[in-house]
């Protein structure tokens, strides 16, 4: 690539962090900044790794999140460690333990599911992962069991 071109996707990519960084301090993920952070982030490429840890810290943070904001972080978490690197479809040790470890940070649901996406988009996953994965569900991880209740109910209305 060209000096030109290494330019532009640095400025590119600064300015998906830089998007990031302005909606933690916000305190607000609104439906809006998802749609913006799709077109600065994950349009044209996945996520870099600076920006995936952005995306972490705005989960782990107290910002008041859209309903949006759950599909789009696990899509782009799942975009940067499945599909980003080569070859893709294979979580190698490394990205796994990354991804266990800001997990274990957030203890969230969407932390939760992204974790089962990763496992069921991945070709390929560490042996240790899919028991990691189990061990946090078990753990309990703060509003799983409201969300086991929710989808009980559901799948009752529903038969």
């Amino acid at each position: 690539m060209s000096n030109d071109g290494d330019r532009e996707l640095a400025i590119v990519m600064d300015s998906g962090r830089a998007a990031i960084v302005a909606i933690m301090q916000a305190g607000v993920v609104t439906a809006r900044d998802v749609e913006n952070l799709r077109r600065t982030v994950t349009a044209w490429r996945a996520p870099t790794r600076e920006e995936a840890d952005a995306l972490w810290a705005l989960e782990t943070s107290d910002a008041k999140k859209c309903a949006e904001w759950t599909a789009f972080f696990i899509e782009a978490i799942t975009e940067h460690v499945v599909w980003q690197a080569r070859p893709t479809g294979v979580v190698n040790e490394g990205q796994g333990e990354w991804l266990i470890r800001a997990a274990d940070r957030a203890k969230s649901l969407n932390a939760l599911a992204l974790l089962v996406n990763v496992l069921a988009e991945a070709h390929r996953v560490p042996l240790w992962f899919l028991a990691a994965v189990k061990s946090r569900a078990a753990q309990g991880w703060p509003g799983l069991e409201e969300a086991r209740r929710a989808c009980e109910a559901e799948a009752a209305i529903a038969a």
